[in-house]
């Protein structure tokens, strides 16, 4: 997991080296999409996020930006500041996808792995194999 968590920061890193903050959301998704390419990364992305209500799965629209190698999900933002509503938004992800960990990351920086970052985990991630 760990593994999985640095290779994923070190592609945002790389996007955010070469563009800077300041661009739209989008702009850092399709790149991140190229670098997660070329790590040969294996992700997916724009994933539905699946909503049971009382034993029936409920069209909501919900998705994810990205669910990196089956169990890190990834929120990107391109803002002033994280607010609690983003890490609420992740948390309820990782409980609906059955994850372990997630990671927002916010562009708008001027050091991704100082500040554009802040990283999740749940009870998923205390039943992982040691």
């Amino acid at each position: 997991m760990n593994d999985i968590t640095y290779s994923f920061l070190g592609c945002c890193i790389n996007v955010h080296k070469e563009l800077g903050p300041g661009l739209l959301e989008n702009v850092y998704h399709k790149c991140l999409l190229e670098e997660l390419k070329y790590e040969q990364i294996s992700y997916i992305s724009e994933l539905e996020v699946p909503v049971i209500y009382r034993g029936k799965q409920l069209e909501t629209k919900l998705r994810t930006d990205l669910l990196i190698e089956g169990c890190l999900v990834v929120e990107l933002k391109s803002v002033k500041e994280i607010q609690p509503i983003f890490e609420a938004q992740i948390l309820t992800y990782m409980h609906l996808l059955r994850a372990p960990k997630g990671i927002i990351v916010n562009f708008n920086c001027l050091n991704i792995f100082k500040e554009g970052q802040k990283t999740f985990v749940n009870n998923f991630f205390n039943e992982l194999p040691k």
